[in-house]
């Protein structure tokens, strides 16, 4: 039974049977959305006015609904918010008698209620007060009483609203913008608050407001249909869970989209995004409307008095001052601080003026006003195909603006613009990510990535390929399958549409099928393997397209989100392409094979020869990812001991232990002749890059006291590390994908390379090597990636006498670890 069930068995105890009635329209299912609100606010009026009419009120009473309610916008679980509302004139503790008779009863149906007793001149005051008050009254509707009284407090409230209007616009604005900062973008999150997230409920509560005090008004085009989209979805949060919330969790989505007929949980969350879309864009506009109109009310009186102490004629209207219009670009000029088509434009004789006023809307840093968007929505031809140069150049320039791109780009799809010029963008408009490490929704993260593209123009040699590869690297997610290899097709079809020549589309094809090649191969893969270096030089092809890979990279990265781009991943990524810079150039990767040992790296493994003892050196200065780059990428740990079985997961087990992360491993036996001052032998030589989670770097003598008994086995790893993963409350409860291992095909030509990916846990390369042991293999190296709560580790093996695995055995390998990290 649920505990929808489970309450509403309670409530068909209650008066009249309300109770009943209430379950019965709740499983209607051939009555939903505004009907059933619309019913249920009607049902709900019934009884609470029979409840008001059997107390026997004196005169002079009302029982008013106000906010959600009184709007009749009630969910299953809405709070009922009503004012018993009264001119005084009644005895107090009668009045305290009705409220009784009807508070109690409400309570006793579980109801939640939010309730007050008040004159109209204490409505009036508590409403000066409280702005959130105020709101709620002007949404009153009176249920049983009075009538007369809840009108003449309708009147005086709205007056209140619309006197006070200069003064209480601007503190809504800022508990408007408090909220959003709190409680983030409805359009981009993956469990959206769908009331108080900007875009919600709340905001649309707030847009009425700001019409009724006749200041500004909201674009109205598919601002109800927006409203009524989040308040089924409530409606359906409310009766699948069975209470009173407004957070739409992951968990919960499914039945939702089930509940609303929907075919999943990502056609949920998108329709969910597209209304926060339309009334984040109409709060905007408005507010900005909202803004201009109290600017230009605050400098009439100084005009006033300015023009009072000026001899003149005396005419009427001798003193209105003309409104400037300043020119931007051909048929596009600002006005009053916003971006205007010129008197002289024609859009239905310009197909490039809505490109040319984005562009210029952008450049200046200025809205574009909402008349002239659908003005050019409506009457701009389409463009030719291929675009004319122009075109193609007012593209570039508004995508090359930077932050000033955003509020321009989003006013142009608000109205469709965009997907007349870009067909496909259809396809990924609102569309979720469900990787908690992206942050935005995928086309607000291509247009995010191509203001971070901006940026880093100055790095290429052709910007304009780079800042339309931002726009159109994650185009292909529309469709199924990778979204590279789609992406790749789509891509060229779009830059043959916007009119670039037959090599810069292959350029910027070539950069959408491998925007993703540069971090994954720095990250997951042995860069000293000439095998590597050479695999992205073939598949790049040019300096150029690797410079534009480069840049697209780091865009890409920082329009993600945190988790997405690092000091150390940019060293990698540098690195690689530093090395790939060199294949292209000619030069020959050094032979891994044929590298001698370091100075260090021979001192550490004689000592360790001569001891039979693990050695350590931990290098405390902090290596840079360049250096200018002041943020710290990890230290360098080198460890040296005899060649002996359970190396690997002991050291990574210690590491772990000390809250050491992992950033990468490089494993290689080192024989040692005779006379350097032990006798001849294998030294396993271990050269880790490692970063603190948290707080100051362990002891180096600690670490080795702790790795000694760790290979003696006198400390076990496996307990410990299960002690501390149990210390995480965080992490009960949660149902992780299972880890999936592969083998990378042509790999190396060293080694055989096998690509682990799992949740990410302390101790996980650990359960890797502890897996490995009982596998005649021997690892060379470790790469460790990690996104989120997601991580991918590289590891190359080979056979004890350093050949590659033969392909059965690598994949048995690979299933093996695949069993043993479940």
């Amino acid at each position: 039974m649920t505990s929808l069930e489970v309450s509403e068995e309670t409530e068909d105890s209650g008066p009249g049977g309300y109770a009943a009635a209430r379950l019965l329209l709740l499983h209607e299912k051939e009555r939903s959305g505004p009907p059933r609100r619309t019913a249920l606010a009607r049902l709900t009026d019934d009884w609470l006015a029979g409840l008001f009419t059997a107390a026997a009120p004196p005169r002079g009473v009302a029982l008013v609904a106000v906010g959600g309610y009184g709007r009749a916008e009630l969910s299953p679980r809405s709070d009922l918010d009503l004012v018993l509302l009264h001119d005084g004139s009644a005895d107090k503790a009668a009045i305290a008698a009705l409220a009784d008779r009807i508070w109690y009863p409400v309570w006793d149906l579980g109801l939640a209620l939010d309730h007050s007793v008040r004159t109209p001149a204490e409505a009036r005051a508590t409403a000066g007060e409280d702005l959130k008050v105020h709101l709620g009254l002007l949404d009153a509707r009176p249920l049983a009483g009075d009538h007369g009284l809840v009108a003449a407090l309708r009147t005086a409230i709205l007056a209140d609203w619309r006197n006070q209007a200069p003064k209480r616009l601007p503190e809504l604005d800022e508990l408007c913008r408090e909220r959003a900062e709190r409680m983030g973008e409805l359009r981009f999150l993956l469990e959206p608050d769908l009331k108080e997230a900007r875009g919600g409920l709340r905001d649309a509560q707030v847009l009425r407001a700001v019409a009724a005090s006749w200041l500004a008004d909201a674009p109205r085009e598919g601002l109800d249909a927006a409203r009524r989209r989040l308040l089924d979805a409530r409606d359906a949060l409310h009766l699948t869970t069975g209470r009173a919330t407004d957070r739409l969790a992951l968990q919960e989505q499914d039945a939702v989209a089930a509940e609303l007929g929907l075919l999943d949980a990502d056609t949920l969350l998108r329709e969910v995004y597209e209304a926060a879309r339309t009334i984040s864009y109409a709060t905007d506009v408005t507010w900005r409307e909202v803004n201009r109109v109290l600017k230009a009310r605050s400098a009439r009186p100084r005009l006033r008095a300015l023009l009072t102490g000026r001899a003149g004629s005396g005419r009427a209207g001798a003193g209105k001052p003309p409104v400037e219009r300043t020119p931007l670009a051909e048929g596009v000029v600002e006005m009053d601080g916003e971006v205007v088509l010129a008197r002289t434009a024609r859009p239905e004789r310009d197909p490039v003026l809505p490109l040319r006023a984005a562009a210029a809307a952008a450049q200046s840093a200025l809205p574009i006003s909402l008349h002239a968007v659908r003005h050019l929505a409506a009457t701009a031809k389409p463009l030719p195909v291929p675009w004319p140069a122009e075109a193609r150049e007012e593209l570039v320039t508004l995508l090359g603006a930077g932050e000033a791109t955003i509020p321009v780009w989003e006013a142009l799809e608000a109205e469709g613009l965009i997907t007349r010029l870009l067909p496909d963008w259809e396809r990924v408009r609102c569309r979720p990510q469900r990787n908690p490490v992206h942050t935005w929704t995928v086309d607000r993260h291509l247009v995010e990535t191509a203001v971070r593209a901006s940026s880093l123009t100055r790095h290429v040699g052709r910007p304009d390929l780079l800042l339309v590869a931002a726009l159109l690297h994650d185009i292909g997610k529309g469709w199924p399958g990778d979204h590279s290899v789609a992406g790749e097709t789509i891509a060229r079809d779009l830059a043959t549409r916007i009119g670039f020549d037959r090599t810069d589309v292959a350029t910027i094809a070539t950069a959408v099928r491998h925007h993703l090649l540069l971090v994954e191969t720095a990250t997951r893969r042995d860069l000293d393997d000439p095998a590597t270096v050479r695999s992205v030089a073939t598949a790049v092809g040019t300096v150029g397209t690797l410079e534009l890979l480069h840049a697209l990279t780091e865009a890409d990265a920082l329009a993600t989100g945190p988790a997405a781009w690092s000091a150390w991943r940019a060293s990698l990524v540098a690195d690689l392409v530093k090395r790939v810079t060199g294949v292209l150039a000619g030069e020959t990767p050094p032979d891994p094979e044929a590298a001698a040992p370091s100075a260090e790296q021979e001192r550490l493994a004689i000592e360790a020869l001569r001891t039979g003892e693990p050695v350590l050196a931990l290098h405390t200065e902090p290596l840079a990812a360049a250096p200018e780059e002041p943020e710290p990428v990890g230290v360098e740990l080198v460890i040296a001991l005899p060649d002996q079985p359970g190396v690997l997961p002991a050291v990574a087990g210690v590491l772990a232990l000390h809250r050491l992360t992992v950033r990468a491993a490089d494993l290689r036996a080192v024989e040692l002749p005779a006379g350097l001052g032990a006798g001849p032998g294998s030294v396993l030589v271990l050269d880790w890059r490692v970063a603190a989670e948290y707080g100051s770097l362990p002891e180096a003598a600690r670490l080795r006291a702790d790795l000694v008994r760790a290979l003696d086995g006198t400390l076990d790893i496996p307990a410990r590390l299960a002690e501390r993963e149990a210390a995480y409350p965080r992490r009960r409860g949660l149902t992780a994908p299972p880890p999936r291992v592969t083998v990378a095909a042509a790999g190396s030509r060293l080694a055989t390379v096998i690509e682990v990916r799992a949740q990410d846990a302390p101790g996980l390369l650990h359960r890797i090597g502890r897996a490995l042991e009982g596998a005649t293999v021997r690892v060379r190296s470790a790469h460790v990636s990690t996104l989120g709560a997601n991580a991918v580790d590289t590891l190359y093996v080979t056979r004890p006498d350093g050949s590659l695995l033969p392909d059965e055995e690598a994949i048995d390998l690979a299933r093996t670890l695949e069993v043993a990290l479940r």
